[in-house]
């Protein structure tokens, strides 16, 4: 049976490789088993194909196809619940915890880009980032983050900028000055999965496409059952995200979607895009609830934001983000919007990122809370390394103590969206 085709981003409408994967239709035996197509299941079935072991990973819909297809394309140093990760992780890492987070802003960025060079993935990878302030509070918040930097031997790549100098790198008068951050990079986010896709292949990993599992079958060696067929494996690795809801009896109420709503413009043409954004960066705020932005390669500018914390898409993606665009660009007033689109995102309550294992053979790793794209090959190397060896540091996420919500996904992401109005009301009164 077919899955759903990607859905109208310019992602997938912009995609270098389109002829997909093929479905499971046979039964078949591997080492490990991976359920989801996303960066954490691809990036996982790549880690352990470079370790010599069988891989078999199953994707619903197409590779790509759910948060790693729709997502913003930022990959930054910003971890959502860096302090509460900080006080968890001295469980485990004891005084180390806080050199162990430091260090884990940067650990994706470098497994991204060595990845894009070693198996030369086109994907549109670029350099540069500013986190943008518009209230005083931002700009101490940003200070903080810079002091810290050039202390953790970043100073290379963090600058400061004042007021006076934002016309240099974006044509806007909303913010009141920014940290510029020339590690962290932005990507056509689709292209980079499918292309790592690719790469585990060529090393032996078998893809499947189009091929929804039913259900895991737990044993001394448990089967992943599709509808084309099964797969046994030593190990199980559960890579869905906000998208699956597989073992449901001890997962529930673990993880809530949000909704993250993007969309991308008429080609500006060169002259505008150098324009708007002469230096081609990756741009955030520093509210809670954010607007995120970034030129394309084709000289589009994609602008995301208002997080849905329902769990429901929105229903006009393009009016609900316009505003916010001709607020940041005015030149961009009534520009037109090629493409809109939204995809789920899985949170968590204390924003950090939930692995385990559900027995000794079964593990799964979900939950990014809007930071996913580096946090997701940095816990793919961690489950790889747990798998492949049982020597790693994923104990050190996986002794988190996490609170579940004893509630199903709707009424959980109910109570979670009130909470965010909160956020949002405090961004409007000290804005």
């Amino acid at each position: 049976m077919a899955g759903a085709e990607h859905t109208s981003s310019y992602y997938a409408a912009t995609a270098r490789h389109t002829d997909g994967f093929a479905s499971l239709a046979s039964d078949v035996d591997v080492d490990v088993a991976i359920i989801g197509g996303g960066f954490t299941g691809v990036a996982t079935a790549l880690e352990l194909a470079e370790r010599g072991l069988r891989v078999a990973l199953c994707e619903a819909n197409r590779i790509g196809w759910g948060a790693t297809g729709r997502n913003g394309g930022q990959i930054t140093g910003s971890l959502s619940g860096d302090v509460a990760m900080e006080r968890e992780f001295r469980r485990t890492l004891g005084d180390g915890a806080d050199d162990f987070v430091w260090k884990l802003r940067w650990r994706g960025h470098d497994i991204i880009k060595n990845r894009v060079q070693k198996y030369g993935i086109e994907c549109d990878l670029r350099h540069g980032h500013l986190q943008t302030a518009l209230t005083k509070g931002h700009l101490s918040e940003l200070q903080g983050i810079y002091e810290r930097g050039c202390e953790g031997g970043m100073a290379e790549y963090v600058e400061m900028i004042p007021e006076e100098r934002i016309g240099d790198y974006l044509e806007t008068e909303i913010y009141i000055g920014g940290l510029l951050n020339r590690y962290n990079m932005h990507v056509h986010s689709l292209d980079l999965c499918v292309g790592e896709a690719l790469a585990a292949q060529s090393l032996g990993a078998q893809i499947y496409e189009n091929t929804r599992v039913l259900n895991i079958v737990h044993g001394p060696r448990p089967k992943v059952v599709t509808e084309g067929g099964t797969i046994t494996a030593d190990k199980v690795v559960m890579a869905g995200n906000a998208y699956h809801l597989l073992e449901q009896k001890d997962l529930k109420g673990k993880l809530f979607p949000a909704s993250l709503a993007n969309m991308a413009t008429e080609p500006l043409g060169a002259d505008v895009a150098a324009a708007i954004n002469p230096q081609n960066l990756a741009v955030y705020d520093g509210r809670f609830v954010l607007d995120y932005y970034r030129l394309t390669a084709d000289n589009r500018l994609m602008f995301g934001g208002g997080t849905n914390y329902s769990g429901r898409d929105s229903q006009d993606i393009a009016a609900e983000l316009r505003p916010a665009l001709e607020h940041t660009f005015p030149r961009l007033k009534g520009v037109g919007i090629d493409y809109s689109w939204a995809g789920m995102d899985g949170i968590i309550l204390n924003r950090i990122p939930q692995v385990g294992r559900l027995n000794d053979n079964v593990f799964y790793v979900q939950g990014y809370s809007g930071h996913g794209i580096a946090l997701s090959h940095i816990l793919a190397e961690l489950t790889a390394q747990e798998v492949a060896s049982g020597d790693s540091e994923f104990a050190v996420f996986e002794n988190v103590r996490h609170w579940n919500l004893p509630v199903g996904r709707s009424m959980g992401s109910l109570m979670i969206a009130v909470g965010m109005a909160y956020y949002r009301l405090r961004d409007k009164l000290t804005g």
